[in-house]
């Protein structure tokens, strides 16, 4: 069961929907603020509109998990905090019961995930940080999975560049904090894991990474005065802000389009346990696969060594 637990036995128009004391309309339906009791054992207190819970609320599951948030309809939906029985919780949007906008998620190790959701998965913009090792994933997610350009930020060097299957693909660099840059380019090679009989074969996808050249970083300097046009060059105010008054060396470079959608076709991502499929079968979603969505070891095993 997701973490939708028991709250849809609080329908109106069941035989025996527990207990309820608080306010209600001419018609007698719970309206207003009201406190029920569930046959299972959950509470909810809050506000209530012809019957359903509408507004804001605190629903409490007896397995110790709770959400303190808006309703609409009965549903989960605008603001809300959804607390796990293992001590995960997110904070953040809703819509229909579903994690869905702009929100947080702490796991239980201490990684946290902030950014954009969509039908109860990672989906957008977001940064995945974690705890162990400071490391922390900035960049696209589609259906919970990293894709898309991203920054995979270590403690002393960070690697740039596109993700597919939480694996990077195609051409990227590494920028060293000791002031160089290493470009080159991951290779997808499939690797022969063993047979599941006779005609199948698993295959699994392995990145390589392969250097092609390395440069010192590109820094930005301004021109010196007395170097520029005296007649229709940009004046010296104007300089600073064509890049906008920032540091250049710490932004996110854009990456290319270098590799055709041939190659990324040529891809062929396994299923992962996604928040979605994980809520099957199971009260609540509590996200603990999550923890090791892009291990730094598993980054770090395809790191290449900073060449002399």
């Amino acid at each position: 069961m997701s973490d939708l637990g028991s709250e849809e036995l609080e329908e109106e128009g069941e035989k025996y929907l527990g207990e309820y004391e608080g306010e209600r309309n001419e018609a007698g339906e719970r309206h207003g603020h009201g406190k029920a009791r569930l046959p299972n054992g959950d509470t909810y207190e809050g506000k209530y509109e012809h019957g359903k819970r509408h507004g804001q609320g605190t629903y409490k599951f007896k397995s110790g998990a709770r959400y303190i948030g808006e309703y609409v309809k009965n549903k989960k939906h605008g603001r809300g905090t959804f607390i796990y029985p293992d001590g995960s919780r997110y904070e953040g949007e809703w819509a229909d019961d579903l994690r869905h906008g702009h929100g947080v998620y702490c796991y239980i190790n201490n990684d946290s995930y902030t950014g954009e959701w969509f039908a109860h998965q990672r989906h957008g913009q977001g940064t995945y940080f974690y705890a162990e090792t400071g490391s922390k994933y900035v960049g696209t997610w589609v259906n919970g999975q990293q894709k898309g350009t991203a920054e995979l930020i270590h403690l002393n060097h960070r690697y740039q560049g596109k993700f597919l299957n939480k694996n990077p693909v195609g051409p990227g660099k590494y920028v060293f904090d000791i002031g160089c840059e290493q470009h080159g380019e991951y290779r997808l090679t499939d690797v022969e894991r063993g047979e599941e009989d006779e005609e199948e074969t698993l295959v699994t996808v392995v990145p390589k990474w392969k250097v092609t050249k390395i440069t010192e970083l590109a820094l930005w300097t301004p021109p010196r005065p007395q170097e520029q046009p005296a007649a229709d060059g940009p004046s010296q105010g104007e300089a600073p802000g064509a890049e906008g008054g920032g540091e250049p060396a710490e932004e996110v470079q854009p990456l290319t389009d270098d590799m055709s959608e041939g190659e990324l076709d040529s891809v062929h991502p396994g299923e992962e346990e996604g928040d979605a499929s994980r809520e099957d079968g199971e009260e609540f979603p509590y996200d603990s696969l999550d923890q090791g969505n892009v291990s730094f070891e598993e980054e770090e095993a395809r790191q290449p060594e900073l060449l002399d």
